[in-house]
């Protein structure tokens, strides 16, 4: 069985920035937190994703780790809800 690692989770997130992405996180206790928006930027050890709202512009990051513990789980709005970054 393949063990994905960070560099990995990175390289993969890279790939798709500026692409229009579906975020869950969980926030423990039966919380799930979805949200749609686009991959703006990749830093050494988080990732910034603009959220489509209707009036104002958020912004959230994220830890490349919180996809490896499967905290947050991404996938492509492409038509296919791909997952991406997750093996």
């Amino acid at each position: 069985m393949h063990q994905t690692t960070l560099a990995e989770i990175r390289r993969d997130l890279e790939a798709c920035r500026g692409q229009r992405l579906r975020l869950q996180a969980h926030r423990g206790r039966h919380k799930v937190i979805v949200h749609e928006g686009v991959l703006e930027q990749t830093y050494p050890n988080v990732f910034t994703i603009r959220l489509i709202d209707d009036d104002t512009v958020k912004r959230v990051s994220y830890s490349y780790s919180d996809v490896l513990t499967k905290t947050v789980e991404i996938s492509l709005c492409d038509g296919e809800e791909r997952k991406i970054a997750c093996r």
